[in-house]
């Protein structure tokens, strides 16, 4: 008899790339969203809202052997998966490396406003934690964790990735640079020098870690990156190179503050923040970015951007000024990587 799972939030990017990894290891899967959707291929939709405690126990039941969250953002999402999970194998909730503070326990909240945090790098499972509570994403998710690991009959696993990435993305980062070489942008300039590191983790490295959860091969909380953390500069190059299209890439001068004053990408920070842990994956982000590459060049345009990709689209700076990008390089001192 195959393994079921059921996927609350089944319908966003880490929800689809790990329901298709399951179900190309001959499991019975149920993907859950609020509303009627197209799934992949071999799995169910069952439509329920994720707060619905009772209405989840009914789908979860008794022969269910994972049930994974994607949408737990706090204690009362906890609270609704311990009541309909009671009776499953393993509950898995994906929560977050922003839950990760520095010794000042400034998070990534706060870094618009405080600085970006200083953190001691690399972030492993033991490093300090922001305390639970309902202030900020990064204490709720923090909420979220305590009560999920306090209270459930079951076993949990709780995964950290960090700047996700793959394909049925809303909060796609790699459109910053394949706009720009769709757009023919034959110079684009970075902030901080292009040396920022903002750990990636792919969507497989994720599915793979959810499967290593259910059978037992992961502690109770699981850092999930990428094998390497590449620099802004690096993930330039690898989406070129998938691309099969070629820029410049220049580094702007340190700008100290946070956000920098120009070049900014979803990725600049002014401090290293490098993710290591349980569930690190054996694969490097060039190798792994191909999929959410792809997926842009063929469903985004320039036209329909901002709604495909919400998420990138709310950041409160302009993507794609690229006359102030022009002015900047004309008048700044850049370095020239060969």
């Amino acid at each position: 008899m195959p393994s079921r799972a059921v996927i609350i939030g089944g319908t966003g990017q880490v929800g689809l790339a790990t329901a298709r990894r399951l179900i190309g290891d001959g499991w019975d899967v149920q993907v859950v969203s609020r509303g009627a959707t197209a799934v992949p291929d071999g799995c169910w939709h069952i439509e329920a809202d994720a707060r619905d405690a009772d209405g989840l126990h009914a789908i979860v039941g008794t022969d269910t052997d994972l049930l994974l969250s994607c949408v737990a953002f706090d204690a009362l999402d906890a609270g609704c998966l311990v009541h309909a999970g009671r009776s499953a194998g393993r509950i898995v909730a994906i929560s977050s490396a922003s839950v990760y503070c520095d010794n000042q326990a400034r998070t990534l909240d706060e870094a618009a406003r405080g600085g970006f945090p200083s953190f001691s790098v690399p972030l492993t499972e033991q490093s300090p934690t922001i305390p639970p509570g309902p202030e900020t994403y990064s204490t709720r998710k923090r909420a979220m964790e305590a009560l999920l690991l306090g209270k459930s009959a079951c076993p949990v696993t709780i995964l950290r990735p960090c700047a996700i990435h793959g394909p049925e993305s809303k909060h796609a980062r790699e459109w910053w640079f394949v706009k720009r070489l769709l757009d023919g942008r034959a110079v684009i300039p970075l902030a901080y020098e292009g040396r920022s590191r903002f750990q990636t983790t792919s969507v497989a490295a994720i599915a793979d870690a959810v499967v290593k959860a259910v059978a037992g091969d992961l502690p109770e909380i699981a850092n999930v990156s990428d094998a390497d953390s590449p620099s802004v500069v690096e993930i330039g190059r690898a989406i070129m190179a998938i691309m099969g299209v070629k820029a410049e890439l220049v580094g702007l001068s340190d700008d100290p503050d946070f956000p920098p004053s120009h070049g900014l990408t979803p990725w600049s920070v002014s401090q290293p923040m490098i993710v290591r842990g349980a569930a690190t994956s054996a694969t490097r982000y060039a190798e792994a970015a191909a999929p959410a590459v792809h997926w842009l060049v063929e469903c985004v345009t320039s036209a329909n951007w901002t709604q495909i990709l919400p998420q990138l689209a709310a950041y409160k700076n302009a993507h794609f000024d690229y006359e102030k990008e022009d002015l900047v390089v004309i008048t700044s001192e850049c370095i020239h990587f060969p």
